[in-house]
């Protein structure tokens, strides 16, 4: 087996493996040769100064952004290959930062919406709020600590519930990864130390990848960090390691 071979053999061990991935937009690349690869069960956090291509990454990975180099592979498949509903169908779930919930809606409409089986046009018409719906939807409500709101209308939710909400409505839909942007910011102290309680929960079947700037947050919940700056890996590691690397000190935990 050659080097090359070695390495592609070793990257299908991951869920999720990025390799040498670039994005220019006129010139400048806001991605700039990225490498890392996270594991099953796994909740990894990016960290950085603004403008150092956090978001971006998400928008490659979930198909909205296309990559001008480099490589997504989830379970093995080829994203960059891949429309941003085939990545969805594929097990890659997106929370954005603003909360997109259905606020005429109640809580347990909301999830049921979501529900697999509606996703097709056949799904839709076909769709019949039957036990197997009704208790997951109940489980899920209980996993995202809104058992006692599934009736009220989502409009009268916390913004911290809001997000669980949203957190709900992708969680519903069985992702293999789950990628959340700031999932905390707004939220109060009691909201985000439920919020990492939420996150530890959920990785019995699944992997998180989380963008913060939280750092009490990103203690809280993180098994590994990546500090991005200027599109490139500054640092990477336990948070342990990140925090007390000079570089990362200086453009980014020191300000």
């Amino acid at each position: 087996m050659n080097a090359a071979t070695a390495t592609v053999a070793s990257n299908t061990d991951y869920l999720l493996a990025v390799e040498d991935l670039t994005v220019s937009f006129d010139g400048f690349k806001a991605v700039d040769g990225l490498s890392f690869y996270v594991d099953e069960n796994e909740i990894r956090v990016i960290i950085g100064p603004n403008g150092a291509g956090k978001t971006t990454v998400l928008d490659l990975i979930c198909g909205r952004t296309k990559a001008t180099q480099g490589s997504i592979k989830f379970k093995g498949a080829e994203l960059t290959q891949m429309r941003e509903h085939q990545i969805v169908h594929a097990g890659v779930g997106r929370k954005f930062q603003t909360p997109s919930i259905y606020e005429d809606l109640t809580v347990f409409e909301n999830l049921e919406i979501c529900f697999p089986r509606g996703r097709t046009v056949f799904g839709s018409l076909a769709f019949k709020r039957d036990g197997e719906v009704v208790s997951r939807v109940e489980e899920i409500a209980e996993t995202i600590f809104l058992s006692n709101q599934l009736h009220e209308r989502a409009a009268f939710l916390s913004h911290g519930q809001k997000q669980w909400l949203e957190i709900g409505m992708l969680l519903i839909q069985n992702p293999e990864l789950l990628m959340l942007d700031e999932p905390v910011a707004g939220m109060s102290v009691s909201e985000r130390k439920k919020t990492a309680e939420l996150l530890h929960r959920i990785i019995q079947d699944r992997s998180v990848l989380v963008i913060e700037h939280d750092m009490k947050f990103v203690e809280d919940i993180a098994h590994k960090v990546t500090v991005l700056h200027q599109g490139r890996i500054l640092s990477e590691g336990s948070m342990d390691k990140v925090q007390a690397d000079p570089k990362v000190i200086e453009v980014y935990l020191g300000h």
